[in-house]
């Protein structure tokens, strides 16, 4: 077990070793556009040149990329073109405000989705098994600024009882997240309870089950100790793999409803062209991947222990 999480580990690292030489060859390898993208496009030639000479940039290139990663190793991104502070002033605040509307969401769609789930994989064909199925299909079909535009109509307009906003502007409000993690949570629960509903009939077909059934155990029994420990393995997956999506892919409902997130932070970034801030959120986006993979491959032994790697 040690061994193996040695090894997931370092190929972690690697992985952010090779994110990072990709995203410095792609964002700082042509250092005249990055004198463009910080001091704007109507600067002279002449400051342009004073600037990347006073910051290294005429440095050999490998010199300037170890003093670059060695920067984000120690959280030192920089300063941003757009918010005129560093960074890091910046981007831990929004993170964790997305982690905080993220968290909400996949607890909440976790909790559905696992539970229906099982629900319908418990008899498969039957009537919960198809209204499951075709409840998720339906609502994962249809994409967040659709539902985000939907219950904003209904909730905000139609029968005003909620915010349309969440910018948290005279601080943490609790009803302004309700829109945001309920469009999260229609759009995401549906791949929770398929791959739960496809993964408890799976195992609900095993020898062990019949046996167990057979030899005249209680359903519920069965279910509890027999069946759902295998059945959420590939749950798991999907859930970890949530948080990716949920980190870098909330951009939509964070800026349809105006909350101070990750996401509308790397959009923001975009439009202006935030270089330093741009690579910033690349590098975290890229961490929290290979983390949660990196953790979901070592909860696999914990869910089931014949689960080896090689």
């Amino acid at each position: 077990m040690l061994i193996f999480m040695v090894r997931r580990f370092g190929t972690m690292v690697l992985t952010m070793l090779v994110v990072s030489i990709l995203v410095f060859l792609l964002l700082e390898i042509n250092v005249e556009s990055v004198a463009t993208k910080v001091l704007g496009p109507y600067t002279s030639q002449e400051q342009r040149e004073l600037w990347l000479e006073a910051n290294g940039y005429y440095d050999p290139a490998v010199l300037r990329y170890l003093r670059w990663l060695g920067n984000f190793v120690i959280g030192d991104f920089g300063d941003s073109v757009r918010f005129k502070v560093p960074v890091s002033d910046v981007l831990w605040p929004r993170l964790g405000n997305t982690g905080i509307l993220g968290g909400i969401a996949l607890l909440i769609a976790s909790i559905i989705g696992l539970t229906l789930g099982v629900i319908a994989g418990m008899r498969e064909g039957g009537f919960r098994d198809r209204a499951v199925s075709v409840t998720a299909i339906l609502t994962t079909s249809v994409p967040e600024f659709a539902s985000a535009v939907f219950l904003s109509g209904v909730f905000v307009f139609y029968w005003p009882v909620l915010p349309g906003t969440s910018g948290m502007a005279d601080g943490f409000d609790l009803a302004q997240l309700v829109l945001p993690v309920a469009v999260l949570v229609i759009y995401d629960w549906g791949y929770i309870a398929r791959m739960t509903r496809a993964s408890m009939a799976e195992v609900m077909m095993t020898h062990y089950i019949r046996t167990a059934v057979l030899k005249g155990l209680p359903y519920g029994q069965v279910i509890r100790r027999h069946a759902l420990r295998n059945a959420l393995i590939a749950p798991f997956t999907v859930i970890m793999l949530q948080i990716n999506w949920l980190l870098s892919g909330v951009i939509v409902v964070e800026v349809a409803f105006a909350y101070k997130g990750f996401g509308s932070l790397l959009y923001e970034a975009s439009l202006n062209q935030d270089i330093y801030l741009i690579e910033a959120c690349a590098m975290v986006a890229v961490f929290v991947a290979v983390m949660t993979q990196t953790l979901a491959d070592i909860g696999y032994t914990y869910l089931n222990p014949r689960i080896r790697f090689s």
